[in-house]
């Protein structure tokens, strides 16, 4: 029997808020509706500034979360007044908050993962339950807490008797690759940036959220030595399962990897930082989804048309195609698995995440605010 359920995502990209009303069953999902809101410039500011150590960091970050629920509220809103839907009918929404930081396995342990949210508060302005908090039981369990997507990716996207790879390129790239049995067998992990680079590059020289179609690092000439030595970041040479985000790959990061380049161009940088996002996502597709004949991409990175190009190029066994093909456009994709995700802590129902994150065994993911 299917129900209606809420997703809400909030990416590493600070672009927005993205959700969906979705109708699930067991083995369906269709989606009623999509909606989104961009961020306020100054939450997004804070957004990004609660990613470093600061002053006063727990007020800020209890405010921001407040503030991010206002905009969740408002998505929420524009849902149910488009497909006039009285909230009574919603079972859950499923809200992922801000990760602001991911560092897993660390520490000496267990590590953390911590995603702003204020779940108590967005079931107030809803008058929906709220479902939260997805990532941190699967770290308590030994995971990496992320990516999550992967399952929903084997829920929706697999097939009997092919092999499928799904390439989500949010702030991060992370690469699920879904096997042909029954059952379907489900690897993931994070490929390293995705647009997070991008488009800080961009905003600091163009004064623009993002480079709209990659037009800007079309334009430039990829520098091999700077791409080189991008490449050569450790983390990239880890096996899976991995995970990562911010707390790596930031402004920071690419800031100390350029003082040995001081005299390249803006745009070069731009198309450089462009083909590392290509070069590691097609080198892990190449590496772990040999068996499949497409690679279809979701998220932000699908509307950069260089980058799919590139994809492309590199990736000449496969077709590199949008997942709007499957019937789920790219900006859909991730709010509706967090839907999915909230109906399964709904029914209680664990995730096997055990090739995706590392955790010990399945896990219920994600606690419930009753409104």
């Amino acid at each position: 029997m299917s129900e209606l359920y809420i997703g809400l995502m909030s990416g590493t990209s600070l672009d927005g808020v993205d959700g969906v009303l979705a109708e699930l069953g067991a083995s369906s999902c269709r989606v009623l509706a999509h909606a989104s809101s961009p961020l306020p410039e100054p939450l997004r500011a804070e957004l990004l500034a609660l990613n470093q150590t600061g002053q006063n960091e727990l007020h800020r970050a209890a405010l921001a979360a407040n503030a991010l629920m206002q905009v969740y509220a408002d998505v929420v809103q524009q849902l149910l007044s488009t497909t006039s839907t009285p909230s009574n009918q919603v079972i859950a929404l499923g809200a992922h908050g801000q990760t602001v930081r991911h560092q897993p396995q660390s520490h000496g342990g267990t590590g953390y993962t911590l995603q702003l949210c204020n779940p108590a508060l967005l079931a107030e302005l809803t008058g929906i339950d709220v479902v939260a908090d997805f990532r941190s039981r699967d770290v308590a369990a030994g995971g990496q807490g992320a990516p999550l997507v992967p399952v929903f990716h084997q829920a929706v996207f697999g097939r009997v008797g092919e092999t499928t790879a799904v390439l989500n390129i949010g702030g991060m790239a992370n690469l699920t690759v879904i096997g042909p049995q029954l059952g379907h067998d489900v690897k993931g992990f994070d490929c390293g940036p995705g647009n997070v680079l991008m488009d800080a590059w961009c905003q600091q020289h163009l004064g623009q959220a993002f480079d709209a179609n990659g037009a800007w690092a079309a334009g430039g000439k990829v520098h091999a030595e700077l791409l080189n030595t991008l490449l050569a970041e450790p983390y990239f040479a880890l096996p899976a399962p991995k995970s990562t985000g911010r707390d790596l790959f930031n402004p920071d990061w690419l800031q100390a990897k350029l003082a040995a380049y001081p005299d390249l161009a803006a745009q070069d940088i731009q198309a450089t930082l462009t083909e590392l996002t290509a070069s590691s996502c097609a080198d892990c597709a190449n590496s772990y989804a040999k068996d499949s004949k497409s690679v279809w991409v979701c998220g932000g990175g699908a509307f950069n048309q260089h980058l799919m190009q590139r994809l492309q190029t590199l990736l000449p066994r496969f077709t590199v195609q949008s997942t709007t093909v499957l019937g789920l456009p790219p900006l859909q994709v991730e709010a509706a698995a967090f839907a999915w995700l909230a109906r399964k802590t709904v029914l209680r129902e664990p995730l096997a995440l055990q090739n995706i994150t590392g955790a010990q065994g399945p896990r219920i993911a994600g606690g419930i605010f009753p409104a």
